[in-house]
């Protein structure tokens, strides 16, 4: 008895003793936070996107109130309003951020794009891509498993029956989460605005398109020889549109002359090749 009670006092005092030592290192070696830090991380969005570069909200807003170096406009789903919050609390200034959301480019959904075998495997992106590329014959196109909606912060996307995500444009923020999840590089960016995009991703040369991919860029030019603004070229076989020329043009004429209707318009902030809302909401 008399020797389990002396276990206990021995106990007892041990941690006592490191109970002093831990509160005494505690005060002496504490660091005093910074109230400004807190003001900032409230006035972020609290995605957790990362699409500022730092690992959340309130990394970021340790950097930006104790680096001079980090600018206060980082935070792409705050946009311009949280920016010159953020500003006005470090004294910062904030450049104006062109908005911008996330676009699919591909629109090789499961009618138009051809399969070299059926995909079995884990309902994943990533995982697919490490079977060959994935199932479809052409490894540039979206795979079609949703790993960029199931990584959306936001609640921004859905697939849809066609096999090919929905980006809703009104919820999009431009974070990038969904463009870094897709290990194909099929998400892109576009400024808020765009009169017409590329919907196709393929770098390859136009005969290995059509027999891929029944609505793929075939890189012949027909768009850039026709555009009265200059505002398309081909690069690596691939039709690019420079936006802020293209922004200015009235009279699309790439569309009428695309071949394979792989330039589409984007009306009211939708891209046509996607589905409706209400099929984005039947299927998230």
């Amino acid at each position: 008895m008399n020797t389990v009670i002396m276990i206990l006092v021995v106990m007892t005092v041990i941690g006592l003793i490191f109970g002093l030592v831990l509160a005494y290192v505690n005060k002496r070696f504490a660091m005093e936070a910074n109230p400004l830090v807190e003001l900032v991380e409230d006035v972020l969005p609290k995605g957790q996107c990362g699409g500022c570069g730092f690992a959340g909200c309130k990394a970021y807003a340790e950097a930006v109130v104790l680096d001079e170096s980090v600018p206060p406009n980082l935070c792409v789903p705050g946009k311009a309003a949280v920016a010159e919050q953020v500003a006005k609390l470090t004294g910062k200034s904030a450049p104006p951020i062109e908005p911008r959301v996330a676009h699919v480019r591909c629109g090789g959904d499961c009618t138009k794009a051809v399969k070299n075998f059926e995909y079995e495997g884990i309902h994943d992106c990533v995982a697919a891509n490490l079977l060959e590329g994935g199932p479809k014959a052409c490894k540039y196109g979206c795979l079609g498993f949703g790993t960029c909606v199931k990584s959306c912060p936001f609640g921004a996307m859905a697939m849809g029956s066609n096999g090919l995500p929905i980006i809703d444009t009104d919820i999009c923020t431009g974070c990038g989460t969904c463009v870094e999840a897709c290990p194909k590089q099929v998400l892109g960016f576009r400024p808020v605005g765009s009169k017409v995009m590329v919907n196709c991703n393929s770098k390859n040369k136009g005969g290995a398109v059509r027999k891929a991919c029944s609505v793929g860029c075939l890189g012949c030019g027909l768009c850039a020889k026709n555009c009265p603004n200059d505002a398309i070229k081909v690069e690596n076989n691939l039709a690019v549109v420079d936006q802020s020329i293209c922004a200015s043009c009235s009279e699309a004429t790439c569309l009428a002359k695309c071949p394979t209707g792989a330039i589409k318009a984007i009306v009211s902030g939708t891209d046509l090749q996607q589905q409706s809302k209400s099929e984005a909401a039947a299927n998230s």
